[in-house]
């Protein structure tokens, strides 16, 4: 019975985080304009220069249909925007969680019957959802994009797309929980907020590959897990397309040079990484974080 009360407690604080965030337009339209802006920046200001990079890749005598260029491009685009938004978008719609501690609401939580960790649960459980709401549209605007241009995204591959914002979400969300959970102040959020979302997109490899960085430092980023995130988009965006560059003729080892020089193929010292490890460090990270946020929510409620 007592179970019970306390599901109906968590869905209620759910949904009342949830409102909460939704209601705040400000914050609502930020979280969904950084990802927009990340887009349309990509398609305007960037696209030649991928555009150029994917063509010098090509062997000279061969001729693509430009839909499988421009998609391809695209694709390698909408994969490096959902991965870094679900982290960056994951640290500002936690923000109800910062908040709260600022304007005392959590004060009149503690006094009341719901269970301290009731709350925190809450809390990541409307952030999961929030950002994969946020990711959801995102990634519809993008595909409407991509049939423009050229889609070769099969079913199977848009399904495990899917799969991936939901392990990125996870991931995004765990961390801006446990990173959050340590900030009381607005200084603090401004401050974590602007560092994650100027810096996380350079350090996991979204917006420049890693193959234009040193041997050094490329070895360093990708122990990070946030860059398995990024490969495993990389992958399934990209299959479809490099599956018609292998149509047109095109040799299976330029096919591997372009998913290796594109970050679809992720080296490690040396050591290619396949892609069910990309997943298992990907999980793993989000277990160490999950235990770390359940650590830090046990500890907290013990100290009060």
């Amino acid at each position: 019975m007592s179970a019970t009360v306390e599901c109906k407690k968590l869905i209620s604080l759910v949904s009342r985080n949830t409102k909460c965030y939704f209601k705040d337009k400000f914050t609502f339209f930020i979280s969904l304009i950084t990802p927009l802006i990340l887009l349309v920046l990509f398609v305007t200001f960037l696209r030649n220069v991928y555009l150029d990079s994917f063509n010098s890749a090509i062997p000279e005598g061969f001729a693509l249909d430009e839909r499988i260029i421009n998609g391809v491009v695209g694709a390698w685009l909408m994969s490096s925007v959902l991965s870094v938004s679900a982290v960056t978008v994951g640290f500002c719609s936690n923000t109800i969680m910062v908040m709260d501690k600022m304007e005392g609401s959590l004060n009149d939580f503690k006094v009341s019957s719901v269970k301290g960790t009731t709350v925190s649960i809450s809390y990541f459980i409307s952030n999961f959802f929030v950002t994969f709401i946020v990711l959801t549209v995102i990634m519809l605007l993008g595909h409407i994009y991509l049939a423009c241009v050229g889609w070769y995204i099969s079913v199977g591959d848009a399904f495990m797309i899917i799969v991936d914002i939901f392990c990125c979400t996870l991931f995004g969300t765990l961390l801006a929980g446990v990173v959050e959970s340590f900030i009381k102040n607005q200084g603090g959020l401004s401050a974590v907020s602007t560092l994650v979302s100027s810096m996380y997109g350079f350090i996991c490899g979204a917006y420049m590959p890693f193959s234009q960085f040193s041997e050094g430092l490329r070895n360093v980023l990708c122990c990070l897990p946030g860059t398995y995130g990024v490969g495993i988009m990389r992958n399934h965006y990209m299959n479809g397309y490099l599956e018609a560059f292998a149509d047109e003729g095109i040799p299976a080892e330029v096919i591997e040079g372009i998913k290796s020089g594109f970050d679809a193929n992720i080296t490690v010292f040396g050591t290619e990484i396949p892609l069910g490890a990309m997943y298992g460090i990907l999980l793993g990270t989000c277990a160490v974080l999950l235990a770390a946020y359940v650590a830090i929510v046990i500890i907290k409620n013990k100290k009060k």
